[in-house]
């Protein structure tokens, strides 16, 4: 007899997801009996941290992820980290264990209430199977809806007792490629283009995502135009030290069409150019001719004027690269190299330098420093593609433990996870994982003592700053507790020395950066 187990597992080998992130309770021990050997099993000390990791996995390896979680607590643990993976559109098949069928109704101990509404609307599709039988199949279109543009996580509960009940397999989908946009559409943008005199390119997260740096580069060149990252990106999509590149936009109405409304076409490429984090309305209506290329019908619906074309950005670069008229070079000013920092203070500023020159040219980066993003921004030059990580979503507690993950993926790269103190604590139990599985992640702690963006947005307000001190905290015991080699660094000097330790093992480690500012 075939089981749910065999179906599911056999599904998921077939899917190439045999790396398996989780936390399990009772609810999920029956998955477990006669665990394949081809399989992977990753335990995350705590939920949120899991979910992160395969975010970070996924994301990486451009597949799906299969996360396993417990009940309705654990799926409320990692609610944090489900909100950045949805913002992420990472693919990600999240399941929870659930209590036997013949308890439910009588809401049982660590059974869900209602689950399928407890993660929306942070999934694209949510799902408890009608029947034992049918938990397969379910797992087969969860897995066809995640992979689907734009993606995203979904999520399926799974009752205890359906293990073992016969089932039939379900098979994976094999997707080939995204849609393309069409070539009406195609026309009439290459037809607003030779009208223009002043395009300017807004580079966003989808470009990395759909491998499309190359095209991106070679449109931007045949235009002859600036480049702007789109502002809070989590991905980098274009080389930061390209002529063309101009540097961020930033997360506010006025500054967005200060920067972007002397030019007369803003071509907007996969990015949410117009999501702001703080009010700061243009002072007068932002009158831009704009063209915005994206696969997410949600982005595209939130654009307040000119006109959408849906569909793969990579595609859509490459057919208007064929179509359009090469332009003259590039003639503007290339972005400014920012003098070296001193190294009489021990700033983010000269961190940055010194991770600059020392890091491994195939280095992977998650970040999560919030008030460092600045020098990070102007000091760290990303060149390659799928090689930079951040949080869609604003939210804390992504990049150390979607450090693991990145580093399961590439473990012959070394993975540098930047993080705030306050940012480190959000998923801190990662640091045993990445020891237990000895990847090569470089963990460095921006440490300044507090929630330091916090307290630059309340100076800005002119508000109290309550709850933000962060002094005290031992996260060289910490990594030690965890299994993990840590340094306490007070100089440049120090600092120099620890990367140069760190960069060159394939051990995981973590550097306590005690900064000044």
């Amino acid at each position: 007899m075939t089981t749910v187990r065999d179906s599911v597992i056999h599904f998921l080998r077939e899917a190439d997801m045999t790396v398996m992130f989780g936390n399990p309770g009772s609810t999920e021990l029956p998955l477990y009996r006669d665990w394949p050997e081809d399989f992977r099993y990753i335990l995350g000390l705590q939920e949120s941290a899991v979910l992160s990791m395969a975010d970070g996995y996924a994301q990486a390896t451009g597949k799906a992820a299969i996360v396993n979680l417990h009940s309705a607590a654990g799926l409320g643990h990692a609610m944090g980290s489900l909100v950045a993976a949805f913002k992420n559109q990472t693919p990600m098949i999240v399941t929870a264990g659930q209590q036997a069928r013949s308890l439910l109704l009588a809401e049982p101990f660590l059974g869900a209430i209602d689950p399928t509404a407890m993660p929306k609307p942070y999934v694209k599709w949510a799902c408890e199977p009608a029947s034992a039988a049918e938990t397969p199949q379910a797992i087969a279109r969860a897995y066809a809806i995640a992979m689907t543009p734009p993606r995203g996580p979904v999520f399926v509960s799974i009752p205890v007792d359906d293990w073992d009940q016969p089932a039939d397999p379900a098979a994976a989908l094999e997707f080939l490629g995204d849609p393309s946009p069409s070539k009406s559409s195609i026309d009439a943008a290459v037809e607003r283009i030779s009208h223009s005199k002043s395009p300017v390119m807004v580079a966003g997260p989808e470009i990395d995502r759909a491998c499309g740096w190359q095209n991106a580069i070679a449109l931007a060149e045949k235009l002859g135009c600036p480049v702007w990252a789109s502002s809070m990106s989590s991905r980098c999509s274009f080389p930061e030290s390209h002529p063309q590149f101009a540097g961020f936009l930033r997360s506010n109405e006025a500054d967005v069409y200060e920067t972007l409304s002397t030019h007369d076409l803003v071509l907007v490429f996969g990015a949410p150019a117009f999501t702001f984090h703080f009010e700061n309305p243009a002072s007068r209506p932002a009158a831009m001719n704009l063209l915005q290329f994206t696969n997410d019908t949600n982005t595209a619906s939130y654009t307040k004027q000119g006109a959408v074309i849906l569909g793969d950005v990579a595609s859509a670069m490459k057919t208007l690269w064929a179509d359009i008229d090469q332009r003259p070079p590039f003639e503007g000013a290339a972005r400014a190299v920012p003098e070296p920092a001193p190294t009489s203070t021990f700033s983010s500023n000269a961190i940055m330098d010194l991770i600059q020159a020392l890091r491994p040219k195939d280095a992977l980066i998650a970040e999560e420093a919030p008030s460092a993003r600045p020098a990070i921004q102007q000091r760290l030059r990303i060149d390659t593609p799928g090689s930079f990580f951040a949080t869609a979503s604003g939210g804390l507690g992504f990049a150390g433990s979607a450090a693991v993950g990145i580093a399961l993926a590439h473990p012959d790269k070394r993975t540098i996870a930047l993080l705030g103190d306050g940012s480190a604590l959000y998923t801190i139990q990662a640091l045993w994982t990445a020891a237990k599985e000895n990847l090569p992640v470089t963990y460095i702690i921006l440490n300044n003592g507090g929630y330091e963006a916090l307290i630059g947005i309340a100076r800005l307000w002119q508000t109290p700053s309550i709850g933000t001190d962060l002094s005290g905290l031992d996260f060289v015991s910490l990594a030690n507790g965890f299994g993990m080699t840590a340094h306490r660094v007070k100089t440049i000097a120090e600092m120099e020395k620890a990367l140069d330790e760190a960069f060159t093992s394939q051990r995981p480690c973590l550097i306590d950066a005690i900064i000044e500012d």
